[in-house]
Order: C-alpha cells, then structure tokens, then sequence
C-alpha cells in the first residue's frame, strides 16, 4: 500500500451571476456540503464570489467591501464547521486600484491571497483600467504539496508557469473567465499541453459557465496531466470533476476519480458548440435579468424560424410568444410556414395584420409625399409598424423582444432601424446567413440532453429551402439585392472578421470558394458594411460567437470617410 500523500481536489464548473454577492457564495456553500468528506479543496472559476467580468463594479468600493464581507463570513463558516477548503475570486482592495484576485480559504479559515500579474487589453476584457497588476505569483502551501496558482490570462503567458514550477510547484491550478469562441478550445488544450511539456508538471484549467450580458462561457473546464493526456473535459453545463494530486516514482501527477453531474466528458463539434453557445446567452440573459420570456416577430421565413427554435431550448415553449404580422404583401406560403413552425415547437402563435398602420401612415404622409413615387421608404414603414406592434406587446404583457436579423444583414445594414432591429438581445447577430442555413439543418437532425425544445423537425423544411426575403415589396428576394449567400458571406469574413481591404477580401474569398468574386463586388460590399455602421451602434446586443463580433470587439468610427 501506498504511503505516498494524496490531495483530493474538484474543480467547479458553475454560473456565477454579476453582482450577485449572496447567491454566488450560496452556490459555493452548497458544493462545499456536497462535497464533505469527499474534498480536500473546492476550485472555482475566476470571480466566482462576485460573477465575471465586472468591469467598472471594480472601481465601487461599496462593492468590494460587500464581497470582502461575504468572504469573511464563508471563512467564519469554516473555522466553525470545518469541511472542504475552497479556491475562489475576487477583487482585492490595492491603493489605487483593486487586484483581480484567487481566495485559498482553508478549513481552519486561515487565508492566501494570489493577485492576478497579467492583466488583459483585448477586443473584450479591458482590465487594465480596473485593476492593478500583481506579482509573478509564488506558490501556495497546502496540505503537504505546493499549488501553481495562474488566474486566468496568466495561464496564457509561460512564463508564469516556468516561475511556478522553478519555485517547487506541484501543479498548475487556473482559475479562468474565458469567454467561448469557435475554435478557442483547441487554442486552450494545446496551450495546456505545451504548458505541461515546458514545466512536467499537471495542469488544470477550471472556466465558469453561463451567460453574461453578450459573452457566453462555455466552461470546456479540464485537466491534463504531467503526460499530457486530456484526463477530463467537461462544457455548457454546471458539473464537476475529481481528481486525486499525488507524488510519484516521476514526479506529481494527477489521476480522475469521476465526473459529477452528468455532464459528457468531452466538448460539441463546431455547430452544436454554436448552437448551445446561442441557447446559453439567451437563457442566461433572459433568466438573469428576470424577464418573464421572449416575444418573437415569426415572418415565415428562416432567421426568425430558428431564433424561435433557440428561444424555446432555452426557455420552454411556454415562455416563448410568437407574432405573425403580415402586411398585403405578405405570401400565404410565408403564414403557412409561420404557423407550422409554431405548431412543431409548440408555443403560442397570434397575428396582427398590419395593414390599417400601413394605411394609416400613408393618410398621414401624403401631403408631405405627395408626387413622389413609392421607394424604400414605404418599405420601413411595414418593417417599423412590426417593431412598434412588437414593443407594444412587450410593454403591455411583459416579455422582451427577441430580435432575429442575422450577422449578414447587419454587416451590410439590410436591416430597418426602429423595425426589424427592435429588441432587447439576438441570438443571430455574430451568425452568418450561410451558418444559419447550417445551425436550421443541424437542430432538425439533432436535440442535444438539456434542450428544452422538442424532438426532430423544429424548422419547417419549406423555411428552409425557399429564397430569402423580407416581402416588403413584390417578387423581392434578399440574394437579388445583396448577391448570393455563400459569396456575401465569404466576402464578409474576410473584410469583417480578418479586417482586410477589398481587393484581398475578394481574392481570399475566390480561393475559399474556388470561383471569382470581383474586386467590385467586394468594394461595394465594403462601403456598405462601412455606411452601416450607424445601424449597429443602435442594434441590440447578441451573443458573441467569432473572434469579432459587432459588439466590444469591433469598433468602427460611425464618421469614417477611409476609402476602401
């Protein structure tokens, strides 16, 4: 029998919510009773005690002394009653700035601090004007072994690591607030791996999971050991691991006890880490800012089809309200597909017809338009009475309006403002139309455990399968004014998402492709993606799901006269 000690550790992956102090240290004394008997430590994601990120909450010293308060009493708690040490985060009062710290509470209430040394400046985290950077950090004695402490961006810099493991550390513990990105957890695993190769020594890397305002955080929590296997692996849901540290013949090492919580050990492929990404914003958001649900302007068509397939995923059909609005120039194919992807969902479904607005503003109009021929102003008009019809649903029963337009139109501004870019959150606003066609696709094909929706066919395939268009005026179709999809789309990441000029936007996008797309298609693209711009600074937030999305990690001057 081994002599040799042991160290067990769990490691939380759980949703902290911003700002909420009590709740959040409530979650902790759960896990803790949870885990009695079966922990020595309890590691939280970065902030944990106060959610993440707080932003400018770091600069109000009422909110500080609240969190310091309620880490104080989780302290007295153990001292009293013993249990589980645990690892959590939050601010650390400093002279001029507070530090982005990690709490080790032991059991007898006895406190180490470790300050978070790099601070990020990026397209979303801007710490470095909240708070003050903190030494390289120094290992923590715990229990007969030495933890690596590396709070979030200092796992991404190896120096940090190499410090550590130079100071005797026997693992690497990072508590992190990682927002999820398409493709960010490769980015992580390989990092970890090259991280364990430079010092021989494990690494665990705990993430929070939830939404957060735009961001979501997918958890994609793991651990790797000194070997560099992946022991565990856990995303978009609440769950824990076990893992027992002990020293070996070759050194400290780490093995899996189990996974806690039901939770697959692993992480989705691209389209349905996109999907929950979408369901995860949108529950959180709704859920965290108490809103009763969602009311969704249903066209017929495909954005606002699967909008209503994410919200009843994320919600339940039950707080998912959806308005059909047609106008004269409204299809019956359109209401027809309206009406059997509610039924699929099973959720509400009323209609307004718009017709009297319509006539209405065309009795008021018509002396300050008179002799001038109908043209896009009509057009908005149709669009801004369906927002004002879904504002004052809203107002009157409560629910907040769940925009719907796509990352496709609002590049190019083939969007109305006051209208169909009314609401209080999108689910489709970093997803491109050709995407959309995907995600439809792929949900009708698959229902993940922890959907609230139905079984198969959620999107009707007519809605899926049939031209685009906004129908605000006869035979219009969205391809005819912006080209097609797949050529938009590969034009737009391009220029968007890799910040290119039009003639290498087009020539990247011809070899993707493999077909030419001109120089002035691309430029023309451009200069409506650049005119636009006025658009999306009144649009409403939308989870962020690439490396630049149209909220903190894009920021175009609205008065630019660059040419392209």
């Amino acid at each position: 029998m081994s002599t040799q000690p042991k160290l067990r550790l769990t490691f939380v992956q759980a949703n902290p919510t911003v700002g909420a102090i009590d709740a959040n240290f409530e979650i902790v004394r759960r896990y803790r009773r949870e885990f009695a008997g079966k922990a020595d430590l309890l590691v939280f994601s970065e902030c944990f005690g106060t959610g993440y990120p707080i932003q400018d909450l770091a600069l109000r010293p009422t909110f500080i002394r609240d969190f310091q308060a309620a880490l104080g009493a989780l302290a007295a708690e153990m001292r009293r009653d013993g249990g589980p040490a645990v690892l959590i985060g939050g601010p650390q009062p400093g002279a001029a700035l507070p530090y982005n710290a990690a709490y080790l509470i032991d059991t007898d209430g006895s406190t180490h601090i470790v300050l978070k040394h790099r601070l990020p400046n990026d397209e979303v985290y801007d710490e470095r004007r909240t708070f003050a950077e903190g030494p390289v950090p120094s290992p923590v004695a715990f229990h007969g072994f030495k933890l690596g402490i590396m709070i979030c961006e200092d796992f991404w810099h190896g120096e940090v690591a190499r410090a550590l493991a130079d100071e005797g550390a026997d693992i690497l513990i990072s508590p992190n607030g990682s927002h999820f990105k398409l493709g960010k957890q490769a980015i992580r695993l390989d990092l970890a791996r090259r991280a364990v190769r430079a010092v021989g020594l494990p690494l665990v890397y705990v993430n929070q999971v939830g939404g957060q305002d735009e961001l979501v955080f997918d958890g994609g929590s793991f651990a790797v050991d000194r070997h560099g296997n992946t022991v565990a692996q856990i995303a978009f849901r609440e769950a824990a691991f076990d893992l027992v540290l002990e020293r070996g013949d070759h050194g400290p090492d780490i093995h899996r006890s189990d996974v806690i919580g039901g939770c697959p050990n692993g992480y989705p492929e691209p389209l349905e880490a996109l999907y929950q990404a979408m369901v995860t914003g949108l529950r959180d958001y709704v859920g965290k800012n108490r809103f009763p649900g969602v009311v969704i302007g249903m066209s017929g068509g495909l954005d606002s089809a699967l909008s209503a397939a994410v919200a009843v995923d994320a919600l339940g059909a039950d707080k998912v309200h959806l308005v059909r609005m047609p106008s004269p120039l409204t299809s019956r194919a359109s209401m027809e597909d309206a009406a059997e992807a509610a039924t699929l969902l099973g959720t509400r479904l009323d209609t307004v017809p718009i017709a009297p607005a319509m006539e209405a503003f065309r009795t008021m109009l018509t002396p300050l338009f008179e002799g001038r021929p109908p043209d896009v102003t009509e057009e908005n008009i149709q669009a801004r009475a369906r927002g004002v019809t879904l504002m004052a649903i809203s107002n009157k029963l409560g629910a907040m309006v769940l925009s719907t337009g796509n990352k496709s139109e609002m590049s190019v501004g083939y969007a109305t403002l006051y209208g169909d870019m009314c609401g209080g959150y999108s689910v489709l606003k970093d997803v491109f139309k050709t995407v959309v066609f995907a995600l439809a696709r792929w949900r009708n094909a698959h229902r993940p455990d922890g959907l609230l929706g139905p079984d198969g066919t959620v999107v009707p395939e007519r809605i899926i399968t049939k031209p685009p268009s906004a129908e605000l005026k006869e035979d219009q179709t969205d391809e005819a004014a912006l080209g097609a999809y797949d050529h938009l789309d590969a034009v737009l990441r391009h220029l968007v998402e890799g910040m290119n000029d039009a003639p290498r936007a087009a020539a990247l996008a011809s070899a993707e492709l493999g077909t030419p797309i001109e120089v002035a298609y691309a430029q023309r693209i451009g200069r409506l993606v650049w005119h636009a711009e006025y658009k999306r600074r009144q649009g409403p937030m939308g989870v962020v799901l690439s490396g630049r999305g149209y909220d903190k990690g894009w920021r175009l001057p609205v008065t630019n006269d660059y040419g392209l």
